[in-house]
């Protein structure tokens, strides 16, 4: 695939993991959708290393270290977001989080975190494109 298609394929499967946790989070299925609300930022922080550093992501799912990577200028607010975010893969993934965690994301708190993940995207997307 040439740089172009990579980009655009990161950018679509983003998409499509950002609708899906549209409809988890209607379908109160919170603690997924803050799951797939990180895999829609880790996408587009691939589609960003794409651009501006090379083809070949790096395999790894933190979001700080892939902006790192990326060399993409964050504020300390974006940071904080990201290092956030970063606990929704984790967190919805290992057992002993898990209780903790689905605990945590009722509606309200769900809710704030997609806010703030559709803000990350709509950001991350404008300096892609």
């Amino acid at each position: 695939m040439k740089k172009d298609e990579i980009i655009q394929y990161w950018i679509k499967s983003s998409d499509e993991d950002f609708e899906v946790m549209i409809d988890l989070f209607n379908l109160k299925k919170y603690s997924y959708a803050l799951f797939f609300g990180h895999l829609v930022i880790e996408k587009l922080l691939k589609a960003y290393y794409v651009k501006n550093v090379e083809i070949n992501v790096p395999k790894i799912h933190d979001l700080l270290k892939l902006a790192d990577k990326s060399n993409i200028e964050l504020t300390d607010e974006q940071k904080v977001m990201l290092k956030n975010f970063n606990t929704f893969n984790i967190k919805a993934r290992y057992d002993d989080f898990k209780k903790k965690f689905y605990e945590k994301c009722d509606k309200e708190f769900t809710n704030e975190n997609i806010e703030k993940i559709t803000e990350i995207r709509k950001w991350l997307r404008a300096n892609i494109i």
